[in-house]
């Protein structure tokens, strides 16, 4: 019988658990600390709700109120008027913790251990051999142990030590720095189903930053490619100036940062070894968005060894393992090539930012981004639409002399 370790438990490693475990095959998830919280917005779209059966007590806040803030401080308002629609604000703890224990209830091998080394085999059905540090006695130097498997996928996030293992080459990556921020009962009223996202280069030369409010709390942050102490901590001022006054009375109850991958990796399957999630690179440009795509990837990572493996009878080979990724790119390829295009466009200079903000003040526009961020299609709008949202979005640039070089 197959034999499929898992490294890593955050949304991608416990949905590829999840998903072999169902199917029967030997599976075994490795977290190093299980209480881990990445920092990240947190937001979900509606369609990983029901694709991944999340419960609603997972769910914090159901937004349904964006505010697009300008670098000058206009404010777009984009609503969603359906009652059923939302965006779903979750705590990563709370998620990860969900996620990662139903895939142990389903049968995946949840061991609390850091994955230190792989050695990898010189024949294609020889075992590969992953040296951990267990940590179930409650130490942090844990016991030296080791584990053979057929199968290795990695999910340890955008530090990945799989990664490094089958030289799968490296990626750009931005950090994502927040404030976790308690704010007094009138303050975090505003903020009940409402988020923030603000443009401006006081904020973020090349991202944006962001206010999303949580169970007792709003996550305050911002996203750069400029990987310097400095410039973030000028960054998250910057956000804190322009929110200060939503933010009056608030207190800091954690500050954490975070990589986050801008590209897929060269290589993203080698040998019987597949990267998922952010140990692949599949944060979207533009919207940073990473939490739908890492679960996703995984499952279709983990259906793709089932399907080839013939439900764990036989060894998968790369190129079994490597339809998993045609299968991606298919998919959702068109999706990042024009968010990558979009951060390009509207994240070059203020003049686009405002002309970024100023196209969302449209309805047609609002609708057509929900539409492909909620279900995550991106629904060929209506020939008329189409052009119209064309002739604003380049009205928008030119009056912003936002195209000039």
């Amino acid at each position: 019988m197959l034999r499929v370790a898992v490294v890593g438990s955050g949304p991608a490693g416990s949905s590829a658990a999840e998903t072999l475990a169902k199917a029967g095959i030997e599976t075994y998830l490795f977290e190093r600390k299980l209480d881990n919280a990445k920092p990240c917005g947190g937001a979900i779209p509606l369609c990983m709700v029901s694709e991944f059966d999340l419960p609603p007590e997972i769910i914090d806040r159901r937004v349904r109120k964006m505010k697009m803030i300008s670098p000058s401080n206009i404010e777009v308002d984009i609503n969603l008027d359906n009652q059923e629609e939302y965006i779903g604000m979750c705590r990563r703890e709370v998620l990860d913790g969900f996620m990662r224990n139903r895939a142990a209830k389903l049968g995946a091998n949840l061991i609390n251990g850091t994955v230190y080394q792989l050695d990898i085999p010189n024949n294609s059905t020889d075992p590969y051999v992953l040296h951990y540090a267990d940590h179930s006695n409650g130490e942090a130097k844990g016991i030296m142990k080791t584990l053979k498997v057929d199968v290795v996928i990695g999910a340890d996030g955008a530090n990945s030590r799989i990664a490094k293992a089958i030289d799968a080459g490296d990626y750009n990556y931005a950090i994502a720095f927040q404030e976790r921020i308690r704010l007094p009962e009138d303050k975090m009223t505003y903020y009940n189903d409402l988020a923030e996202m603000y443009v401006g280069k006081d904020v973020s030369p090349d991202f944006y930053a962001w206010v999303f409010p949580k169970y007792d709390h709003v996550a305050v942050g911002t996203g750069t490619m400029k990987v310097n102490k400095a410039i973030i901590k000028d960054l998250q001022a910057g956000i804190r100036t322009r929110a200060a006054r939503k933010l009056e009375g608030g207190q800091i109850i954690k500050v954490e940062a975070h990589p986050i991958p801008e590209h897929p990796r060269p290589r993203r399957v080698v040998g019987r070894v597949a990267l998922v999630g952010d140990a692949a690179g599949t944060v979207t440009k533009s919207s940073g968005e990473g939490i739908y795509f890492a679960a996703k990837s995984a499952r279709m990572c983990a259906e793709t060894i089932i399907e080839t493996s013939n439900a764990g009878q036989r060894i998968p080979t790369e190129d079994d393992l490597k339809l998993y990724l045609k299968r991606w790119d298919k998919k959702y390829g068109m999706t990042y090539l024009v968010l990558d295009l979009l951060q390009r466009v509207f994240y070059r200079s203020d003049a686009s930012r405002e002309a970024f903000v100023e196209m969302c003040s449209d309805k047609d526009v609002q609708r057509l981004t929900f539409d492909s961020y909620l279900y995550k299609t991106v629904v060929p709008a209506n020939p008329l639409i189409q052009m119209k949202i064309t002739a604003k979005t380049l009205g928008s640039l030119l009056r912003g002399h936002a195209l000039a070089p």
